[in-house]
């Protein structure tokens, strides 16, 4: 549905050329949301999306809610409550782990 065209091997070429570099947060993040082979580190794709929300953006929501993702980046919809981002985990996937240090860091 996305589909700019890019073929596997011209998204290697592009990954290798780091053109990114060039391009503002906005339009790597842009760009590689609605490319779905990925054509940058995703750590510097991830970074461009929370830069250009404006807001921390977790990885699940990559895979579970790309197109509102797409949606909010294009100013068509409002960013998801921290409740409804939470709740995109899968319920056989969701796992709460409980970390607490005592005074003495132990």
């Amino acid at each position: 549905m996305y589909r700019t065209g890019i073929t596997e091997e011209e998204a290697k070429k592009l990954y290798g050329s780091k053109f990114w570099e060039a391009l503002s947060y906005e339009d790597r993040a842009k760009f590689q949301l609605f490319e779905p082979l990925l054509c940058m580190p995703f750590k510097i794709f991830h970074e461009a999306v929370e830069k250009t929300l404006g807001r921390p953006v977790y990885t699940h929501e990559f895979g579970y809610n790309i197109e509102g993702l797409r949606k909010e980046i294009m100013g068509e919809a409002e960013s998801l409550t921290l409740e409804e981002i939470i709740n995109l985990i899968p319920k056989d996937k969701f796992t709460i782990i409980v970390y607490s240090e005592d005074k003495n860091g132990k």
